[in-house]
């Protein structure tokens, strides 16, 4: 989903000449880093509904805050002593021999399910830093 927004430049230029860019930096990675606390939390309730042994939900990790391309990012992952990183992608797409499986889709719900939570707690981050 991309949504085009106008004066979006002039914002963050008027912002940074009040705050300056280190304040500017510190409010948007902890914005993003309570953004992506909130996707977790939604990710592992949608997890639980394939739950075997647990470990597919246990190792889910964030990165630390990184700039990629000029923009901050946090990375979801799945890391941990079970390795459930190899088969991830089999639960959330199928194979060919069981190509619906229990918890299909369940990364793309929870990107669907969080969006609106995800949005309030940047505005709540910004809110308070301003």
């Amino acid at each position: 989903m991309s949504v085009k927004i106008k004066g979006l430049k002039k914002l963050q230029d008027d912002l940074e000449a009040k705050l300056g860019p280190l304040k500017m930096r510190v409010i948007s990675d902890a914005a993003l880093t309570a953004a992506a606390k909130v996707f977790v939390t939604e990710l592992q309730s949608q997890m639980d509904a394939v739950k075997d042994t647990g470990a597919s939900v246990d190792e889910i990790t964030l990165t630390p805050i990184y700039s990629e391309r000029g923009t901050r990012t946090i990375t979801v992952k799945w890391k941990g002593p079970k390795n459930r990183y190899r088969i991830i992608h089999l639960n959330e797409f199928g194979t060919v021999k069981n190509p619906n499986p229990k918890g299909k889709g369940a990364i793309a719900r929870s990107l669907v399910n969080s969006e609106a939570a995800y949005k309030a707690a940047i505005k709540a981050v910004l809110k308070g830093a301003m």
